[in-house]
């Protein structure tokens, strides 16, 4: 049984550095470029040609080792890593092995809670490893009985930040990636762009007898470019190593991919260990030495990150723990919220209806907050227009939906549409007048006591008036008439 297992898994994620121009050479990295147009004799791998580190790089590199809790190491190496593919020029990469520029870090993860029930979250701290620099390579595009190499991407900058094999689960593992990629966008050194592979993630994955200290053999699956991917290959790959154990096989440590459209991992190729690389420290680039000079502006360029938002937003705004931790778990939704909070001075408010109606119409679309069309001061315009009465609660969500349609201002919703709020006592009294004329026996029981049937009256008018009518005013009316 499954149950009987625990799995162990460690992250390598790559991530791709938003600098101009390549890590060695003044190459661009422009997404999308035509094929092998941003190539130079460096980047191509021409003899005699000599790589210059971008310094852009390193600062950004270094900000992301801050915010992960790294410790930057003053002096780090590069070396070459000896393999051949076709989309490597070189037939080697210029990375990092034994002197990286930053260990030792970790990232605290919320795992456990739901919406429905909050309070079964708990923290989590996953260990960093380390963080090295490196370039990325090409990419090979296969047709039908032959290959073509687009070397635009060759010398992207890179950093790996490997994980401690502390994740126990896919859940864990999903939320892992997701906070790292929330941090490397907030402190703008990486767009999270995993369609486009500007974020993406190898995950070791192993499993134990419960109660074991020692580690199985594992198994890397390559280069998984989603979330729920990287959790569904990550489950497979789990229950695919028990029942080899269970079965009296063994566990073989090989490199795996993830086939998304079967939901299964197979078979790539056996796994390399570092020796297989045949590293040495790479001799036309000197130590990188970085000093504590450049380290403190590391430091004072970080923004405010995930966890402080969420510090600041449930002690200072009053945001529930869980509201707070989903809009701060992305950086466009984080300042949709701020912008949208500072247009009304509502901030629960604004909460209630980005992880109400918001989310709910973006998970409908199967939509992110990067393709959303309304302007967070447009939120903040309705809600103060709810406040002051222009509109009711049942109309702000009709308005709200063509807003996210649209992208139209409320205002202009609600002169266009008729759906401003009927606060007139004539125009009331006559549709209350009505309702009780049509409902005599449920009137009769009202002054017979049954108080809750103010609710039936209430519900009745509004739906006479389309929802427009002023429900605090339609209380009073009612009131005073059925007594």
């Amino acid at each position: 049984m499954v149950s009987e297992f625990e799995a162990v898994i460690g992250l390598e994620v790559h991530a791709q550095l938003m600098t101009k121009t390549k890590i060695f050479c003044a190459c661009s990295t422009q997404f999308n470029a035509p094929a092998n147009e941003n190539v130079c004799p460096v980047c191509a791998g021409h003899p005699g040609t000599l790589p210059v580190l971008n310094g852009r790089a390193v600062d950004d590199a270094l900000k992301a080792a801050l915010a992960t809790n790294c410790r930057i190491n003053s002096r780090s190496v590069f070396a070459r890593k000896n393999y051949y593919y076709p989309d490597l020029p070189k037939g080697y990469q210029i990375s990092q092995y034994d002197l990286p520029i930053a260990e030792h870090g970790y990232l605290d993860i919320e795992v456990g809670g739901t919406p429905q029930k909050p309070e079964l979250a708990h923290i989590k701290r996953i260990g960093i490893t380390r963080i090295h620099m490196e370039e990325d390579a090409g990419k090979s595009v296969h047709m039908q009985g032959y290959s073509l190499v687009n070397l635009n991407r060759a010398g992207t900058p890179l950093i790996e930040i490997v994980s401690q094999p502390d994740i126990r689960s896919a859940e864990e593992a999903g939320a892992y990636l997701r906070k790292l990629r929330a941090v490397l966008m907030y402190i703008d050194v990486c767009d999270g762009n995993m369609q486009e592979g500007s974020f993406r993630c190898d995950a070791n994955v192993s499993v134990r007898p419960k109660g074991t200290e020692k580690f199985g053999t594992r198994a890397e699956i390559k280069n998984v470019n989603s979330f729920r991917f990287v959790e569904k290959a990550i489950e497979y790959e789990i229950n695919r190593q028990v029942q080899v154990i269970q079965s009296g096989g063994k566990v073989v440590q090989e490199t795996r991919l993830y086939d998304s459209a079967k939901n299964v991992t197979v078979s790539m190729r056996s796994k390399e260990e570092a020796q297989d690389y045949r590293y040495f420290p790479e001799p036309d680039l000197m130590p990188l030495v970085v000093s504590e000079q450049k380290i403190e502006a590391a430091k004072r360029a970080l923004p405010e990150l995930p966890e402080q938002k969420k510090e600041r937003y449930t002690k200072q705004l009053g945001i529930p723990a869980y509201d707070a931790s989903v809009i701060v778990s992305s950086k466009k939704l984080a300042e949709f919220f701020e912008t949208a909070e500072k247009a009304c001075g509502e901030p629960k408010a604004v909460s209630n209806w980005v992880m109400g109606e918001m989310l709910r119409l973006l998970k409908l679309d199967d939509r992110e907050i990067d393709d959303l069309n309304m302007q967070p001061e447009a939120l903040g315009t309705l809600i103060k227009m709810i406040k002051s009465g222009a509109v009711s609660n049942s109309i702000a969500k009709t308005v709200f939906e063509e807003m996210y349609k649209t992208g139209k201002d409320p205002e202009s919703i609600v002169k266009e549409k008729g759906l401003a709020q009927i606060s007139d006592t004539g125009a009331i009294d006559k549709a209350i007048d009505e309702v009780i004329a049509a409902n005599a026996s449920q009137v009769a029981e009202y002054k017979a006591g049954k108080d809750k049937l103010m609710g039936f009256f209430v519900g009745m008018v509004m739906k006479k008036m389309g929802g427009k009518a002023n429900p605090g005013v339609v209380n009073d009316l009612l009131k005073k008439k059925l007594s």
